[in-house]
């Protein structure tokens, strides 16, 4: 009998699933698309019943029938989703309300500055890692308090939505370390344990999932889930994670210095390190698995801003050709795009700078330049900040020594190959780059002893190095150190939503 490994990943308007052979060959994916709902400015939310558990009981149905695989054979499930979220269930199971979503939901932006205000700035970073911010949980949570103190008080547990789909799963309610990193401050950095001084006034930290690691079994596939999904009853199911560690972990990032470098609507960073990072410009989270610690960055836009300008730019062109055309085009254009500058922060900079009001914007434009230049000066402009993120890490004292870049923006050669240039980085690129999915499948395989970490490298091995191109050296250290100086004095000037 074939052994087989189920791991599906649910995003932010698509979830997609996989069953991989134990060789790690793919042998069937699916996908189905979801809507983010926005029920006012400041709000993002999904529905948990249908949206989480709906997409992932119809991909796993869909896999198993599409290959005709018994169920029996399918070794062990892992889950991954978008994450943080958060969502209040009864002591069945049920939602009580929307699940409110990660940093792209920003309402509890009064909870945060209450609970820095009440607990101390420096001291929450240094019990949990991390500053508060519109990715910490706890402040949602807050907001659910006075905001919708029924919900709050009808709670029997808070939870996020791998322990949503794995509580429906198993009957079990956890949540793997990794994600629990960002429910700030409720959360004990070196503890790893949930924090009840500073939970005091927010929740009882009792009705918070249990901790575990995410490769640990969480429990097994009960009867009604497997009725729901076609799983055989009895099917182990791990802890899981969050999408962007499943996706890392696809790739091999595994050791001390590895760095997962991910080009997708925003750029998103995870660096393995032997110890805790305590340095506030990075975010923090133990990793995976016991003895790993993971330092994470954020650049908030990046492949939107690639498609802002598609909109705007690009509307004479065939819409499904329009990015391939537009990247050729600033292929056309030199390095530096004849000395056109771009601040690639449309929706305010996360790390390592935490400026949501900053704003970005075209420098040194004139008659001469064209539209390819537009383009490459956008996607230098990202390369930059990418280096002010890899730069920050070496500063933080835990320099990376591999990149390995995912994601749908490595497929364009002019953003990924001027990383390397910028950066003086070589990037490795595996085989697949869009793999949460196939994260959580080697998840699932590693949880029941088929498979180690190192075994990544057969799974999904190297297929090519973008290496910087020395040619570019001179001019992109003036370019860089001209986007510094641009963005530190951009940040005195009266620009965005608030100058008006």
């Amino acid at each position: 009998m074939t052994r087989a490994y189920l791991g599906i990943d649910i995003g932010t308007f698509e979830s997609k699933g996989v069953l991989v052979s134990d060789g790690g060959t793919v042998l069937a994916s699916a996908a189905r698309p979801h809507r983010m709902i926005v029920p006012q400015p400041g709000f993002a939310e999904h529905r948990a019943e249908e949206d989480w558990w709906g997409d992932f009981a119809a991909i796993a149905r869909e896999l198993v029938a599409t290959t005709g695989i018994d169920p029996r054979a399918i070794r062990a499930v892992a889950a991954s989703a978008i994450g943080p979220c958060m969502l209040p269930i009864d002591a069945a199971g049920r939602p009580l309300m929307n699940g409110v979503l990660y940093n792209v939901d920003s309402r509890s932006h009064r909870e945060i500055a209450d609970l820095a205000a009440a607990l101390g700035e420096d001291a929450v970073v240094e019990r949990s890692g991390n500053l508060l911010t519109a990715q910490s949980v706890g402040p949602k949570i807050l907001w659910l308090k006075r905001s919708r103190p029924d919900v709050h008080a009808a709670a029997d547990r808070i939870v996020t939505s791998t322990s949503y789909i794995v509580r429906k799963l198993t009957g079990r309610t956890v949540m793997d370390h990794y994600t629990a990193g960002s429910w700030g401050p409720l959360y004990d950095a070196d503890r790893q344990a949930w924090d009840p001084e500073f939970a005091e006034g927010i929740v009882d930290v009792a009705r918070l999932p249990e901790l575990t690691w995410s490769a640990e079994i969480a429990g097994r596939v009960t009867a009604e889930a497997a009725a729901a999904t076609g799983l055989a009853p009895g099917t182990p199911v791990t802890t899981g994670t969050i999408d962007a560690a499943a996706e890392a972990l696809s790739v091999g990032v595994a050791a001390p210095g590895d760095l997962m470098l991910m080009y997708g609507s925003s750029v998103f960073v995870i660096e393995i390190t032997a110890a805790r990072v305590r340095d506030r410009r990075l975010f923090y989270a133990p990793w995976l698995f016991p003895g790993r610690h993971a330092a994470m960055a954020s650049l908030a836009t990046a492949g939107t801003i690639t498609h802002w300008l598609r909109d705007q730019i690009g509307r004479d062109l065939d819409r499904d050709g329009a990015m391939a055309a537009l990247a050729a085009e600033a292929a056309g254009s030199p390095p530096g795009a004849r000395g056109l500058a771009f601040l690639p922060y449309l929706a305010g900079a996360q790390t390592p700078l935490y400026d949501p009001a900053l704003r970005g914007g075209f420098l040194g434009l004139d008659l001469t330049h064209e539209r390819g230049d537009l383009v490459r000066a956008v996607l230098e402009g990202i390369a930059y900040a990418t280096r002010h993120i890899v730069d920050t890490y070496a500063e933080a004292g835990v320099p990376p020594t591999t990149l390995r870049a995912v994601g749908g923006g490595t497929r364009n050669a002019v953003w990924a190959q001027a990383v390397s240039d910028v950066t003086g980085r070589e990037q490795l690129l595996a085989s697949r780059t869009t793999g949460a999915a196939f994260g959580d499948a080697f998840l699932a395989a590693l949880a029941v002893g088929d498979v180690a970490e190192t075994d990544i490298a057969h799974w999904n091995p190297t297929a090519a190095t973008i290496a910087p191109r020395p040619e570019t050296t001179a001019v992109y250290e003036r370019g860089y150190a001209t986007f510094r100086a641009l963005g530190a004095r951009i940040r005195d000037l009266p620009l965005g939503p608030a100058a008006g």
